[in-house]
């Protein structure tokens, strides 16, 4: 199976750290968050990549270049951050035809990819409980169909997700930057074409520097 990491983002709100390391690249229990993701992925049998890279990218490159266990590795530059969705259109031609496995490069995870299903005809996410930060979470589900209530909603999108790339091919002539929860996910699910399923396994998202502690708190007491 083929899995696309997304790792172009900025880094803002991680500065200063990230003035001079891409966020992917900051470590986490004596590992960076990328190839954290990279192992877990294919210790489930993922064995070719696909990874956007903008800001810092050649640090990445380089980094990612000496994973010996990685059979195939596809680096795709972006001259700016095309944004979640634009970067998957952008890499449309190296997707292939089958569902692939998406992930970002800046979260902590222990999800069980044994309970994605191999084969969706639009995408199938995974649902995480709301963290502090999202107390109002992203959507809830029914009946296995994503939903998203006006008010609270009972999960969080994860970041990781199973997607059929032909769900990309509607917006190929679409101006970059766009993200794809709003621009491509958010139609989708309107019309009860989206599955998910909940895992209660470890997760955090590591997008700021506060978050970056918590990481390395938790991680630090499990070992």
């Amino acid at each position: 199976m083929k899995a696309m990491i997304l790792a172009a983002g900025l880094g803002s709100r991680m500065q200063p750290i990230t003035n001079k390391i891409p966020k992917p690249l900051i470590d986490v229990g004596g590992i960076s968050l990328i190839e954290r993701s990279i192992n877990q992925l294919l210790a489930f049998g993922v064995n070719e990549f696909v990874i956007n890279v903008s800001y810092l990218g050649d640090q990445i490159k380089e980094a990612l270049q000496s994973m010996d266990r990685i059979s195939k590795i596809i680096f795709i530059d972006e001259p700016f951050p095309y944004g979640t969705g634009g970067a998957l259109v952008n890499a449309r031609d190296f997707l292939g035809s089958d569902p692939f496995i998406l992930s970002t490069a800046d979260i902590i995870f222990d999800l069980s990819f044994r309970q994605l299903p191999p084969n969706v005809e639009t995408v199938h996410l995974v649902a995480v409980k709301n963290p502090e930060h999202n107390q109002g979470g992203d959507f809830s589900i029914k009946e296995n169909f994503v939903l998203i209530k006006d008010e609270m909603n009972d999960f969080t999108y994860s970041g990781v997700s199973v997607i059929n790339p032909n769900i990309l091919d509607a917006h190929l002539s679409r101006e970059y930057p766009f993200d794809l929860w709003n621009t491509v996910l958010k139609p989708l699910i309107a019309k009860s074409m989206i599955t998910a399923h909940f895992d209660d396994s470890l997760w955090i998202d590591v997008g700021t520097v506060d978050r970056l502690k918590l990481a390395r708190r938790v991680l630090k007491d499990e070992n």
